[in-house]
């Protein structure tokens, strides 16, 4: 029996001791945080700039481009390539012949003053025929009568790189006909303007 109730003593025991631990309230205990520091405002000085200001006086003046000077400068030029084409006149040949006449060489020697005075200008020569031969025998010689004139140019002072040639054959008349009056129209070298 004394096992029996030192068992139940035990049990008890340890029934109260569970009973106790569990009941108990824990409490924590927190540290004492206390308040965040308020940041104080401080007084700051406005800075001094060492940068000085460009002197505008010294510096060049700057030039616009305006669409009216623009069209100005673009107007100018057109009136300056019109004013070269008026100058330049045609040229004309004998019959199946690319031989310079006299009148060819004086018309060629005043065309030639207005191209020294434009160094920047640029021509193209254009030989014609007349009708009358095949296509391929109108296009060579009308070949053959601008590289004369463009010759005769170089001569002159003019310089060979501001002179191109093509040749039209009979496929440019200048007037409409086919008697001596149109023909003779026809077999020409024309002067024309591609660049100032």
């Amino acid at each position: 029996m004394l096992k029996r109730e030192s068992f139940y003593i035990v049990a008890v025991f340890f029934v109260a001791l569970f009973i106790t631990a569990g009941c108990a309230k824990q409490e924590v205990v927190k540290k004492d945080e206390g308040f965040a520091p308020v940041p104080v405002a401080r007084q700051v000085e406005p800075l001094k700039s060492t940068v000085t200001p460009p002197n505008l006086s010294d510096t060049a003046p700057v030039t616009q481009i305006t669409p009216s000077s623009a069209s100005t400068q673009l107007s100018q030029k057109a009136a300056s390539i019109a004013q070269l084409q008026s100058a330049l006149n045609k040229i004309y040949f004998d019959f199946d012949s690319s031989t310079l006449s006299e009148s060819a060489r004086n018309t060629l020697t005043k065309n030639a003053a207005p191209l020294t005075k434009e160094p920047t200008a640029k021509i193209r020569i254009e030989g014609n025929c007349d009708e009358r031969g095949s296509a391929e025998y109108n296009l060579a010689l009308g070949e053959r009568r601008a590289k004369a004139a463009q010759q005769y140019l170089v001569t002159l002072g003019v310089k060979s790189d501001r002179i191109s040639t093509i040749s039209y054959g009979k496929e440019k008349p200048a007037v409409q006909g086919s008697d001596e009056a149109a023909w003779a129209k026809d077999r020409r070298d024309e002067f024309v303007v591609v660049t100032p």
